[in-house]
C-alpha cells in the first residue's frame, strides 16, 4: 500500500521521525533505526533491501530502460554534547517545533525524501525510476554506508542528497582531505649549537599553509581552505627534536581534484606529506541541470556548501537539498519545525514533477 495524499504522508513520516529520534543511532550503531525504517516500508507492502545498516527500495514500476534518480539521506547521528537541556532521545513536540537528536541532521530530510518516495511509489506514468536509500555512517564518512551501498545499486543518473539546507540548492560542496605531515631534523643537546630543529623546519611549511592561495578560485565554493589543526614534537626540554608532526585539514573545491591539490602541496613544502584518503571529493552540478532548473523555477536559491556530506562519495551528479538549517546540526537541543518537513515534501514533489531527463 502506498499513498497519494500528502496530508496522510506528512502525518506518518513525522510519527516515524519521532521513533527514529527515540532510538539511538550513533554511527556504526544504526541497526535499530535500520529496523524501524525497514518495518515502516514493509508495512506499506514495499519490497525492502538491506545491506548491513543501509536500507533501500525501488518504486513499484521500476523500468531498467528509464533513467534513475536516487533519493538519499542518512539515519546515523553524532553523539549528543554535554550542553543538551532536553533528553536527546525524547522527541518533544512544542507547537510546530520538534526537538531531539537527529531531528534536523538528518531525520527531517530523511523522512521528507521518504515521504515524496511514497507519493510517487506506485505511479505508472513516471519518466524515471526512483530509489530511496537511508544510509549509515555518514557522520564519520564510513566505508559501510553509502559507499558500500552504491556498489549494490543500479546505475544512478543523478541523486538528491537530503541534508538541512532550508530547501535551498547546494549546487556544489567542498571535499575533505586530511594530511599527516612530518618535518625531519636531527636531534642534539639544546644547550649546544648542534642538531637540526624539526620544529623550525615545520614552521616554514606551516607558514606556507597559512599564506598560500591556490590560483584558481571556484565560482560557487570560493578558494581552497587549508588549516593546520594539530602539531606534536619533542621528547623533553633539553633535546632538539628530530621530528615534528602536524595535521592539515584541506577543504577542497571543484576547481581542483584532490590529486591535483595534493600534488601542488607536495611540490611546495619540505615535510613528508601523507593523505589519510582521497575518497571525500568536492562535487558540483551544472546550473543548467534539470533538477537545478526545477528548483530555481520554484524560487529556491543556489549556493556552495562548505560542509561535507555523502555527496563526496558519489560519482554522478548530485544536488544537496533538504528541510532544516545546517546551523542547528550537531548543536544542543537540535530541532526541526514540522512545517519545514511538510514544505520539504511539497518542494521535492514539485521539483520531481518538473524534471525531464
Amino acid at each position: 500500500m502506498s499513498y497519494s495524499s500528502l496530508e496522510t504522508i506528512n502525518t506518518e513520516v513525522v510519527e516515524l521521525l519521532k521513533k527514529l529520534i527515540a532510538t539511538p543511532s550513533f554511527s556504526r550503531e544504526e541497526d535499530k533505526t535500520a529496523d524501524i525504517l525497514q518495518l515502516f516500508l514493509e508495512s506499506k507492502d514495499i519490497s525492502v533491501n538491506r545491506l548491513l545498516n543501509n536500507i533501500w527500495a525501488k518504486n513499484l514500476h521500476f523500468d531498467e530502460n528509464l533513467p534513475t534518480i536516487l533519493l538519499n539521506s542518512h539515519h546515523d547521528t553524532v553523539k549528543p554534547n554535554i550542553s543538551w537541556t532536553y533528553d536527546p532521545f525524547l522527541p518533544v513536540l512544542e507547537g510546530d517545533k520538534l526537538t531531539g537528536l537527529g531531528s534536523n541532521d538528518a531525520g527531517g530530510p530523511l523522512v521528507s525524501l521518504l515521504g515524496v518516495f511514497l507519493f510517487f511509489y506506485d505511479r505508472s506514468d513516471l519518466k524515471y525510476n526512483l530509489i530511496f536509500a537511508a544510509s549509515a555512517e555518514e557522520e564519520i564518512s564510513g566505508k559501510n554506508g553509502i559507499e558500500l551501498l552504491l556498489s549494490e545499486l543500479p546505475v544512478i543518473d543523478f541523486g538528491i542528497v537530503g541534508e538541512p539546507t532550508q530547501m535551498n540548492l547546494a549546487v556544489a560542496e567542498k571535499g575533505l582531505m586530511v594530511l599527516d605531515c612530518v618535518a625531519e631534523g636531527k636531534s642534539g643537546h639544546a644547550a649546544r649549537n648542534e642538531g637540526e630543529n624539526a620544529i623550525y623546519k615545520a614552521l616554514q611549511d606551516i607558514e606556507w599553509f597559512r599564506t598560500f592561495e591556490f590560483p584558481v578560485v571556484s565560482e560557487s565554493l570560493g578558494p581552497v581552505k587549508m588549516s593546520v589543526t594539530q602539531i606534536n614534537a619533542g621528547t623533553q626540554h633539553n633535546v632538539v627534536p628530530d621530528e615534528c608532526k602536524f595535521v592539515v585539514d584541506i577543504r577542497a573545491t571543484d576547481a581542483y581534484s584532490l590529486e591535483q591539490t595534493l600534488e601542488m602541496i607536495s611540490s611546495h613544502i619540505r615535510s613528508k606529506v601523507t593523505p589519510r584518503s582521497v575518497r571525500l571529493k568536492p562535487s558540483g552540478i551544472p546550473p543548467d541541470h534539470p533538477i537545478v532548473k526545477a528548483g530555481v523555477n520554484l524560487g529556491r536559491t543556489t549556493y556552495g556548501s562548505p560542509t561535507l556530506s555523502d555527496q563526496a562519495l558519489m560519482d554522478f551528479p548530485t544536488l544537496k537539498i533538504g528541510p532544516g538549517d545546517s546551523a542547528r546540526s550537531h548543536t544542543a537541543n537540535e530541532f526541526i519545525y514540522i512545517s519545514e518537513i511538510e514544505k520539504g515534501i511539497e518542494i521535492y514533489k514539485r521539483m520531481l514533477e518538473q524534471v525531464i531527463l
